[in-house]
């Protein structure tokens, strides 16, 4: 199997709500190939896809319960400190729900964190150990 991910599916309670937060609290545009069924973003590499929980859910054959931590987190890394604490003023005045704010982290990085609409968690952070290109992947180490 390739070492890559394709596509990080978020099952989420009311996709017009959720598509409408990444539009309007992030700024992103949705993908042409989004419809009323589900939403894609282009991010740098990935697609991130927004789909109605329970049908996920179906589709994996599981059950559509679950409450607290998911047991994941997703990542927006910066290129500075001050990026973090920019972004997440800019959230916060667009009523994100700022789970956690920034601050020095045990790791030796600087790091907050949003929620979504479905609290997925967002973590906001500037890691001076993981260089970005002027796309903002990752440059291998």
């Amino acid at each position: 199997m390739e070492q890559r991910l394709t596509i990080v599916g978020l099952g989420v309670s009311d996709l017009q709500m959720s598509s409408r937060f990444y539009e309007e609290k992030f700024g992103w545009k949705k993908l042409d190939s989004s419809n009323d069924s589900i939403t894609f973003f282009q991010l740098n590499g990935i697609l991130l896809s927004l789909y109605p929980r329970e049908k996920l859910a179906e589709d994996a054959t599981v059950s559509s319960e679950g409450k607290g931590f998911k047991g994941y987190t997703l990542a927006f890394n910066t290129r500075t400190k001050e990026e973090v604490d920019d972004l997440i003023a800019a959230l916060e005045a667009k009523e994100v729900k700022i789970i956690k704010r920034p601050e020095e982290v045990f790791w030796g990085g600087y790091s907050s964190y949003i929620a979504d609409p479905d609290n997925n968690l967002w973590e906001i952070a500037y890691n001076p150990f993981l260089p970005l290109d002027e796309k903002g992947n990752v440059l291998g180490q």
